[in-house]
Order: structure tokens, then C-alpha cells, then sequence
């Protein structure tokens, strides 16, 4: 999985890493029992403060997502977050809620971000065939 901050996004740096983790939980695009990258690996990839990284997994580890193994690095929980729709919906409704936020502070009327949904959602169709 590629992980991605914004530095400028007002978010602090390890909860959008966290957010990222925890979708890819939820997504199944890590699986149980997988290995995450290592704390320094993962900062050298996003350029940030290893603390940072590290933070983002102990709060993930105390939620039950992660899994620290003493010597052998830091895993996707076995029980993790495999759960309802519910949840899935959740997570996707603050990521809205996030955009919506973000087009408030751009001035961006309803009707546009309508509009612009759509035309996203169907150019998705067309290269995705979804």
C-alpha cells in the first residue's frame, strides 16, 4: 500500500497516516497477519519525523489494529476492523465531511460540488468500467 500525507491539509501528519492505515484495513488492502513497514522505513518514504510514524502505530496498536512483536516488527492485528458495511461508511462519511470542510474554506457552492462529483464519478466509470 502507498501511503501519502499533505502537510498543508491542517491534519496532523499521523492521523492522516492513521486514517490511510485503518481504510486499508477496512478496504482488505491489508490483510491480517501482514507486516507493516518498518517506523524509519515508512518515514524515509513520507519524509517525516520517524516519531511521527511511530505514533500513528502506537495509537493504531491501542486501538487494536496493529500488533508490535518485539523483534520482528509491526503487524495488521488478526482481529482488526473486518467488520460491517457500517463501519466502511463511517470512515467514508469523515473523509466527506473532511472535503466538505475543505470546499467551505474554497468557497465552493453546493451545485458545484455536485457537479463536480458527478463529472469525477463518471469519468471513474469510463477508465475503471465501474
Amino acid at each position: 500500500m502507498k501511503y501519502m500525507v499533505n502537510v498543508t491539509s491542517g491534519i496532523p501528519i499521523y492521523k492522516q497516516l492513521m486514517e490511510q492505515i485503518r481504510q486499508g484495513i477496512l478496504g482488505n488492502l491489508l490483510e491480517p497477519g501482514q507486516q507493516m513497514p518498518t517506523v524509519r522505513e515508512l518515514a524515509l518514504e513520507l519524509t517525516v519525523n520517524p516519531n511521527t510514524v511511530a505514533r500513528a502505530y502506537r495509537e493504531l496498536e491501542a486501538l487494536g489494529l496493529l500488533e508490535s512483536v518485539q523483534g520482528r516488527g509491526t503487524f495488521v492485528a488478526a482481529q482488526g476492523m473486518r467488520d460491517s458495511g457500517q463501519e466502511r461508511m463511517a470512515v467514508f462519511r469523515q473523509s466527506m465531511e473532511e472535503l466538505l470542510d475543505q470546499a467551505v474554506r474554497l468557497n465552493i457552492s453546493p451545485e458545484e460540488l455536485q457537479n463536480m462529483f458527478c463529472d469525477v464519478l463518471e469519468e471513474r466509470k469510463k477508465n475503471n468500467g465501474r
